[in-house]
């Protein structure tokens, strides 16, 4: 296995930590800072697996398929997080699961025919806003914000979020309507 895909697999053992810490207790700011702190890196650990891959030709089937689920269990689990306390709209959240679903049901039933289809650059613009969003509303947390200016900020960067994810979707739908031709 190569340094990018450890990078991967990396990412998603982070996952459950980082989660562990944003709910432990979001008034805490120890917990908010060590959530911060591993979403971060986390998020980093994407930006560096890709760049390794391709620099040092690493690019492999399990890292293109493996990396954006990794990416989606990383932000799936902090939007839910957000929206446990009241702090993401679940009518957004649901529009990207929806989006990230589809997307991987594409992906399955290309790969089932041999294929497999990697990040667009909606995906990617869509992974960016998205862990920026995070971050940003992570941050939000702390108790040294307005609790109803924190909320707001949090819900408008999520709905942002949602909208760009919707149009990530719609391309790879577009891109891939093969895909469902060919399936059987």
């Amino acid at each position: 296995m190569n340094i990018a895909n450890k990078l991967t697999i990396l990412r998603i053992i982070m996952v459950p930590f980082f989660m562990l810490f944003l709910m432990l207790d979001i008034t805490n700011p120890v917990y908010i800072t060590l959530a911060l702190v591993l979403f971060v890196v986390a998020s980093l650990t994407d930006t560096l697996d890709g760049q390794i891959a391709r620099k040092y030709n690493m690019i492999t089937n399990f890292g293109k398929f493996m990396d954006p689920l990794a990416d989606k269990m990383l932000t799936t689990s902090a939007f839910l997080g957000l929206m446990s306390f009241g702090r993401a709209s679940a009518w957004a959240v649901m529009l990207i699961l929806t989006r990230e679903f589809i997307v991987s049901g594409i992906r399955l039933v290309a790969a089932g025919e041999g294929k497999v289809i990697a990040a667009s650059i909606w995906g990617k613009l869509k992974t960016v806003f998205q862990m920026v969003a995070i971050i940003a509303s992570i941050l939000l947390l702390y108790p040294v914000f307005p609790e109803q200016t924190a909320v707001f900020v949090t819900n408008i960067l999520i709905w942002l979020s949602a909208i760009i994810t919707v149009i990530s979707g719609a391309d790879y739908v577009l891109k891939n309507l093969d895909a469902f031709r060919g399936a059987k």
